[in-house]
């Protein structure tokens, strides 16, 4: 179980530096593909906006990923996926509320959850 868990923690750190990629260096291009519409603030992601969601996306995929040795060695991995999969629950009311597809958010939500309640002290 403890491999298939940090398979999983690898998995969620590479899509969530991935997708932080995105949005740091290729905002531009991510806004236009997304179709952003700047006449429509209760939907538009500012740059800044994207900035501050990719810092925090990396935070926790570092996190999730880092071991620590302290009393509780997971606490920290428990803390970002937990961390990881509130971002993906922000992710998908944000799509839902622009009438798009909320299913990659929900599968990489249940993908913390269980690294979450993997991690999880017995």
């Amino acid at each position: 179980m403890n491999g298939l868990l940090w398979s999983a923690q690898i998995l969620l750190a590479g899509i969530f530096l991935f997708l932080a990629a995105g949005k740091l260096f290729a905002y531009d291009r991510f806004a236009r593909l997304a179709g952003f519409d700047s006449s429509s603030p209760a939907h538009a992601l500012t740059q800044g906006h994207a900035k501050v969601i990719a810092v925090a996306e990396i935070i926790g995929a570092i996190a999730v990923i880092l071991p620590v040795q302290t009393a509780m060695p997971y606490l920290l991995a428990l803390a970002a996926a937990a961390w990881l999969a509130l971002i993906m629950v922000e992710e998908g009311v944000y799509h839902a509320l622009r009438r798009e597809s909320a299913a990659p958010c929900i599968a990489i939500f249940l993908l913390a959850l269980f690294v979450l309640l993997g991690r999880w002290p017995r």
